[in-house]
């Protein structure tokens, strides 16, 4: 994996406005555990949000293969690591993905990529889970697409209401995995199994 590049003009924008949000906190930014702080926050923030930099699409149609195999592929328990847009706090868990080919296959490294690719952007978990599942279908032209996602929200777990054992899961499906519902069943059972 290529070494993220930092941008230094908003690396050092960035870490202005974190130095005024110590002070306004409370903090003295001056302080020796702090010193580094703003730039470090700076810094993280921009790869938090490395996804808008990326391009899904581009990222699947490097690595498209004609074969014949038809039937599902699952890629499941992707890490999933996001901010959401409303708190800008993280929420992360697993996403589990899957097609049906429909003359080309794709590098199984590709499918986790681009699940990155939209996560490492603000982000509500329903959006995500469209845009991996679109993009797919877009790129693939798959003969059905599923996607589902299992994570936890620190928004309602650190602040809110605080339930620190709440997940949330999204799905989203097209294809044979809407219109059959022992694809759709079987999808869902394996993404449950334990196999290995």
């Amino acid at each position: 994996m290529k070494e993220f590049k930092y941008n230094d003009e908003i690396t050092e924008r960035l870490a202005a406005v974190y130095k005024d949000v110590l002070s306004d906190l409370g903090e003295n930014p001056n302080r020796e555990g702090l010193l580094k702080t703003p730039e470090r926050v700076a810094k993280a923030l921009q790869f938090l949000t490395k996804g808008y930099d990326q391009n899904p699409d581009e990222i699947l149609k490097s690595a498209i293969f004609h074969e014949d195999y038809s039937e599902m592929v699952i890629v499941k328990d992707i890490e999933v690591y996001s901010q959401c847009e409303h708190h800008m706090l993280p929420f992360f868990g697993k996403a589990h993905v899957a097609y049906i080919p429909n003359g080309t296959i794709v590098g199984l490294s590709k499918i986790p990529r681009i699940v990155d690719a939209y996560a490492r952007r603000l982000q509500v978990q329903e959006r995500l889970t469209l845009e991996i599942r679109d993009c797919i279908q877009r790129t693939l032209n798959p003969k059905g697409v599923a996607v589902v996602l299992e994570c936890s929200h620190m928004c309602m777990q650190m602040r809110g209401v605080e339930k620190q054992n709440s997940s949330t899961t999204s799905s989203a499906f097209t294809g044979l995995f809407l219109r059959n519902d022992s694809t759709r069943k079987e999808f869902i059972n394996l993404i449950q199994a334990k196999l290995h």
